[in-house]
């Protein structure tokens, strides 16, 4: 089942966002179950990720093996999985 997967990080600079998006966005494009991938900057700093993914195993494997080992030293996202009912994709 396809889901949303919100994360948002506080503490997030746009320079090591822009780092980390760079680092991993090949690797993301190639990830089993990867639909898409945006971001913007929160109010009072920040950053809030908004993915969707054909499952949650999908979105988590990726985030174990590819987002947690590249993190910045004390910033661990919040993240929040939300099935979806449906999914269109161009």
């Amino acid at each position: 089942m396809p889901i949303l997967m919100t994360g948002e990080a506080q503490g997030l600079t746009a320079e090591t966002y822009l780092h980390m998006f760079n680092l991993l966005a090949l690797a993301m494009k190639a990830a089993p179950g990867f639909v898409l991938d945006t971001a913007h900057p929160l109010e009072g700093g920040g950053f809030r990720v908004v993915e969707v993914w054909r499952s949650k195993e999908d979105s988590d494997r990726f985030f174990a093996t590819q987002v947690a080992p590249n993190l910045v030293p004390g910033v661990r996202p919040k993240r929040h999985t939300q099935a979806l009912s449906s999914l269109l994709a161009g």
